[in-house]
This record gives structure tokens, C-alpha cells and sequence, in this order.
């Protein structure tokens, strides 16, 4: 079906004002449906929503991704549905730990999903860094809320990516030549410790 076509069943079966271009800026991804127009625009192509979606980042493309609504997954996951609006267009998930370990359940999400839907790997990157220069036991609990793995593999990581600090400080100092908090050299080593934890706790 040509742009011309989509914009004309969009139109003509759900009353939607979408041009041709604006059904090309979506193929082009340079902008994304609302959760209605998606809705409409896989009726109109005879498809699931979750086939129009390119891989799931965000809190709302994986949920569409399930085919659920926004009340099913905040009932599923024990949040006011209100609130789970909210968090969803923020980006920002406000979910306690039980709360987060459901919401990874409901949409099938690994640790690595979870992290990047609920917006917080700035967060997690900021607690491995202190954990990596300071006690580690001390960061268990605050990376537990984020993640929902167990409590003792969590620790096995955290201890050996302190060590695996350790080392490298004290052999070639070259992570601690990067671990400035401010600009470029802070984001870079922020990012390296974020890698090195996700291989590490994958095995």
C-alpha cells in the first residue's frame, strides 16, 4: 500500500486526519504513531501492533509490543494506572522493587530491557561507579531496587567488578585516568563500567 493509501484507510475507517506524509515521516521512522494511531494503523494493514514496531526501547513500545493496555499492565504490575501513565510518557519508572520485578515479568524483559525502558542507566551507572571505588556492599540495596536479580549473584557481580577495578587502577591506572565525573572521560568511563558490569553478570 502507497503512504496515499495507509492515509486514506486511516481516514475513511477510523476518522484519523493523517496525510501521506505524515505516514512517511512513521516508515521513515522520524516520528512515532500515538498509541491510537498505532492502534488504527494496524487495522488498517491487517497486523498486530507489534509488527510495525522496530526493537522495543521504551516502557510503551514494549507494552505495545504485548498488545496490552496501559490499565491491563499497571493492574498486572500493582500500579495505579494513572501513575503508570505518567511514568510512561516521563520515561521515568517510579515502581518499587516488587512493583519493577513484575513489570520485568508482564513484558518479558531481561535486566538489560528493563534498565533501558525504565530509563535509569544513568542510575545504575552512577551506583557501580561509587561501588567500584568504595565498599560494594554498601550498593547491593540500591542496585536491587533497579534490578530484579537475585540478591546473591548481585553481590557475586558487584564484588568482582570492584575487584576487577581494583586491579586495573592499580596495573595501569587507566580507568582511574578516565574517572572524572564531568564531561567526555566521566561519560566514557561511566559507560565502560555499565558494559563491564552487563558482562560480567551475564556470564
Amino acid at each position: 500500500m502507497a503512504p496515499g493509501h495507509v492515509a486514506y484507510g486511516l481516514r475513511a475507517q477510523y476518522g484519523l486526519q493523517i496525510t501521506p506524509d505524515t505516514v512517511l515521516t512513521w516508515e521513515r521512522g522520524l516520528r512515532a504513531p500515538t498509541s491510537h494511531e498505532l492502534t488504527a494503523l494496524a487495522g488498517v494493514l491487517w497486523c498486530a501492533q507489534s509488527e510495525l514496531l522496530a526493537a522495543a526501547s521504551s516502557l510503551r513500545e514494549h507494552r505495545m509490543a504485548q498488545d496490552m493496555a496501559p490499565d491491563e499492565l499497571a493492574r498486572r504490575v500493582g500500579v495505579d494506572a494513572s501513575a503508570y501513565v505518567r511514568m510512561e510518557e516521563s520515561g521515568r519508572w517510579r515502581g518499587n522493587e516488587r512493583q519493577t520485578a513484575a513489570l520485568a515479568e508482564v513484558l518479558y524483559l531481561t535486566p538489560r530491557e528493563l534498565l533501558t525502558a525504565t530509563g535509569q542507566d544513568d542510575e545504575l551507572a552512577g551506583l557501580l561507579r561509587d561501588a567500584v571505588k568504595a565498599r560494594w556492599q554498601a550498593y547491593v540495596r540500591p542496585v536491587a531496587k533497579l534490578l530484579p536479580m537475585d540478591r546473591n549473584d548481585l553481590e557475586h557481580v558487584l564484588q568482582q567488578l570492584h575487584a576487577d577495578y581494583q586491579s586495573r587502577m592499580v596495573a595501569t591506572l587507566s580507568w582511574g585516568s578516565a574517572s572524572q565525573d564531568t564531561g567526555e572521560a566521566g561519560r566514557e568511563f561511566l559507560e565502560r563500567i555499565l558494559e563491564h558490569f552487563w558482562d560480567v553478570a551475564q556470564g
